[in-house]
């Protein structure tokens, strides 16, 4: 069992009433206090960090009495959690992964096919952001009147957690309403804020943190490296979410995680996404997830038991109880390894052959493509228990990221940094994943693409990368079921952001629809 902060705290501390789908055009989800928030530090000098820890838990749980509550009044405890959002929908609409369920909007995601304001899961992930982002803005009122030691630290780990939720908000919505702890209490409806809006917003608040948080952080929490990385992140995007270019600033942040931060890669690849993970060197940033006080069944327990099935699998081999026999990759993405049976890349040895067929010819055949193995509720050291629910923490934000993240800006024109240094990263990768390093000659920004697929699948960055590239819509590149046809074939532009949620619309009239929904 992880110790280092303990998820059910908040329950003690604090009770958030229901953020119901009528009154998202408030976002004002007010949390009620058993007592003054003075009396509880007076009581538990663990409170703020006990508070904190909702706001942390809302990116993996569903609520506060266990996997079947859910805080969201009318969504699925199982299928709305913020994780399993973000994997539904950065992973399953690309090539890394197609769902085999037929879940009512589910096989309209894996197959890129019919996308309506009607879908439950983008209402669900839709609907997690405003949580977030309406527990954040709660707890920031309430540190502004508080005497709260370390108050500062509080301040900007709070602000660090709304910024990402509203950055899942700019890249899978393109837009919505920007409302912040200066609008708690105001019964005014928020007019919507433009992409850009919200990404000047982010950009700013972030870097008035960056000084404030703590280089260093207990294991789960947020540290600098951690905001850095999500100013990055916005900038690597800009040109997508705002039309300018921002590689330069970018790299700015990219070196500052690479020179100050401390990070090393793993000797052995499996190590970063085992039952033990939490261990790794490679990790800047977390999701937290415990077999025993973090259940869920929309935290990384959707990959590991979305991935087994014991029709082909011995499920204890991973660490498994139960093989749901939901998720398969496609040959678009091991078929970045070449042939999978010679290669020494430890990559490639993730991927279930046996009994599975090389091509996903019905992507509702369990049989079909090759399940991935690389999330597994196994520890790479010591004794593992088998257990129902995953104790694979879900790596965020990690250090071979950032080494990508580097070639690609230089590639990309950004002047701060030499080709040579990428090349040397990229290679630095590759070697200690037992993998053949490249030449200068061979580092361009379509090998970039590949690798950062080799190297971060599953961990919720795909789409994000394909639409940067310019290769998630149209024909330059199709992969198994794109388009709803087993070869693929292009899909509209309209796709590049999601529907704003039916239910989001009709809550606040002030909110548009996007391009073509």
């Amino acid at each position: 069992m992880k110790t280092i902060y303990n998820k059910t705290i908040w329950t003690v501390l604090v009770s958030i009433s229901l953020l119901t789908t009528s009154c998202l055009s408030e976002l004002n989800v007010q949390p009620v206090v058993e007592n003054t928030f003075e009396n509880l530090i007076a009581k538990d000098p663990n409170a703020a960090k006990g508070i904190l820890a909702k706001m942390y838990a809302s990116f993996t749980l569903a609520g506060n009495e266990g996997p079947g509550s859910s805080d969201l009044k009318g969504d699925d405890a199982g299928e709305s959690p913020f994780l399993r959002g973000i994997f539904n929908l950065q992973e399953l609409t690309t090539d890394m992964a197609k769902n085999r369920w037929g879940d009512d909007g589910l096989d309209q995601l894996t197959t890129n096919t019919k996308w309506d304001e009607n879908n439950k899961f983008f209402r669900y992930t839709y609907n997690r952001i405003y949580f977030t982002v309406a527990q954040c803005n709660n707890f920031l009122n309430v540190l502004n009147t508080a005497n709260v030691p370390d108050k500062n630290a509080f301040v900007a780990e709070t602000k660090f957690l709304r910024a990402l939720a509203y950055f899942y908000l700019i890249d899978f919505y393109g837009k919505g309403a920007l409302v912040t702890e200066a609008d708690f209490g105001s019964p005014e409806t928020k007019s919507e804020a433009t992409r850009k809006e919200i990404f000047d917003f982010l950009v700013a608040d972030l870097k008035s943190i960056e000084e404030q948080i703590p280089l260093k952080n207990e294991y789960g929490r947020a540290n600098r490296s951690a905001v850095r990385m999500l100013i990055a992140k916005l900038y690597l995007n800009s040109e997508v979410y705002t039309g300018q270019k921002a590689y330069e600033e970018a790299l700015t942040y990219i070196k500052k995680i690479i020179d100050e931060g401390g990070y090393t890669l793993a000797d052995k690849y499996l190590s970063v996404f085992s039952g033990d993970n939490n261990t790794s060197t490679e990790i800047i940033f977390p999701l937290v997830c415990d077999a025993q006080t973090s259940q869920s069944y929309g935290n990384t327990t959707y990959i590991t038991n979305g991935s087994a099935s014991s029709e082909t699998m011995t499920l204890s081999e991973f660490g498994l109880q139960d093989g749901w026999g939901g998720h398969r990759t496609t040959k678009g993405l091991y078929g970045l390894f070449g042939n999978l049976s010679t290669s020494t890349d430890q990559r490639a040895k993730l991927f279930f052959t046996r009994g599975h067929s090389f091509e996903m010819e019905d992507y509702k055949k369990w049989t079909d493509g090759y399940p991935s193995t690389k999330f597994r509720n196994a520890n790479f050291n010591g004794t593992s228990v088998v257990a129902t629910f995953s104790n694979v923490d879900f790596p965020l934000f990690r250090i071979s990221d950032v080494y990508l993240m580097y070639a690609e800006a230089v590639l990309r024109g950004a002047t701060g940094g030499t080709i040579a240094q990428a090349l040397t990263y990229v290679n630095n990768i590759r070697t200690k994943r037992s993998t053949n390093p490249i030449t200068t000659a061979e580092l361009t920004l379509n090998f970039i693409l590949d690798e950062r697929g080799r190297e971060l699948s599953f961990e919720g960055h795909r789409r994000t990368d394909l639409i940067r590239f310019g290769k998630f819509t149209g024909n330059s590149y199709v992969w198994p079921w794109k388009g709803g046809t087993a070869a693929g074939t292009s899909i509209p532009d309209t796709y590049k952001v999601f529907p704003i949620p039916l239910t989001a619309l009709q809550a606040n009239p002030k909110l548009t629809q996007n391009a073509g929904y």
